[in-house]
């Protein structure tokens, strides 16, 4: 078991992966440098291996895919993931493993935003990206997580080898924060100092496209871990929409003349309420067994921590 893994996932990084290796060799010495190439159609494998990483592929293209792979086949105490495209410093990493092995935090958040972020970032619609995502997932999961987008991240092995990969792609990170503040788990946030890219090296992330994604994931996440709440606005929004049409167009006649002039309205503004009192109590069924489902997750951390400890003793 390593004590420290640093894990960097790979798309067509030749400019820059040999350097961001190096620079995370001389940062962790202890540290073993894993590079995971996902279908590079330039020299990334062949430079990261030269530099002194341990290089493995990932053949289903998506970062989300690549993540899934990394936690499934390394174990270590602490894990750093970081891209390959040197624009997170590698200075800030001894910091973040020792909030992991030392403070015990299960997620540890590289805060590009707080710092230069929005100078050094020269794609306006990524800053109005990061924040519209930032103020969607707090506002859900009820956290204060400044940076939901980065990464730049720490884990546990509790972390890594209870998180379950959804995403395929740069939508993973929205998911990572959400499952760490869903399940209460210790989240601690670094400023750091980021950089935009050097020139000649491209981003791989689409900002429409990878945007829509991206809110779909929030959508997707609140049904999945607040159901309650979800399927309660539903219910609310069904219920204003058939009183906005039940008032004016079938009550307020019937108190002026005593009869019912638009019955399909009418009916139609009973279904609607129907479906506002199915998904009230589909919302609550489901927030039954989300709930059962934390208390055995609980368990499964206590597992996990018997687990990892037999592997540190070998």
């Amino acid at each position: 078991m390593d004590k420290i893994a640093v894990l960097i996932p790979c798309y067509n990084e030749e400019k820059t992966i040999e350097k961001v290796v190096r620079d995370f060799r001389e940062a962790l010495p202890e540290a073993v440098i894993y590079v995971y190439n996902n279908n590079s159609k330039d020299r990334t494998a062949e430079l990261a291996e030269k530099a002194g990483a341990v290089v493995r592929n990932e053949w289903k293209q998506g970062k989300g895919t690549v993540v899934r792979r990394m936690f499934r086949e390394i174990q270590a105490q602490c894990y750093i993931m970081v891209d390959g495209d040197d624009t997170y410093p590698a200075s800030a990493a001894r910091e973040i493993a020792d909030l992991v092995l030392l403070k015990n935090a299960d997620m540890v958040v590289g805060d590009r935003l707080s710092s230069t972020y929005f100078t050094e970032n020269k794609r306006p619609f990524h800053n109005l990206g990061n924040k519209i995502v930032r103020f969607g997932v707090n506002h859900v999961f009820k956290g204060k997580v400044k940076d939901i987008m980065t990464g730049y991240r720490g884990f546990s092995y509790e972390f890594a080898k209870s998180f379950p990969v959804l995403s395929r792609g740069f939508e993973i990170e929205t998911e990572m924060t959400a499952h760490a503040l869903d399940k209460n788990m210790h989240i601690e946030e670094f400023v750091i100092q980021y950089q935009d890219r050097p020139e000649g090296s491209e981003s791989k992330l689409n900002t429409v496209s990878d945007g829509i994604k991206v809110l779909f994931t929030i959508i997707r996440l609140w049904k999945l871990y607040r159901p309650f709440y979800f399927f309660s606005v539903i219910a609310l929004l069904l219920i204003l929409l058939s009183a906005a049409v039940f008032i004016p167009l079938v009550f307020v006649p019937f108190l002026k003349t005593g009869l019912v002039e638009r019955i399909p309205t009418l009916v139609i503004c009973g279904f609607t309420v129907l479906s506002a009192i199915v998904a009230f109590f589909c919302g609550t069924i489901l927030d039954s067994i989300v709930q059962k489902e934390k208390r055995e997750f609980e368990f499964r951390l206590q597992t996990l921590n018997n687990e990892k400890t037999i592997l540190s003793d070998k």
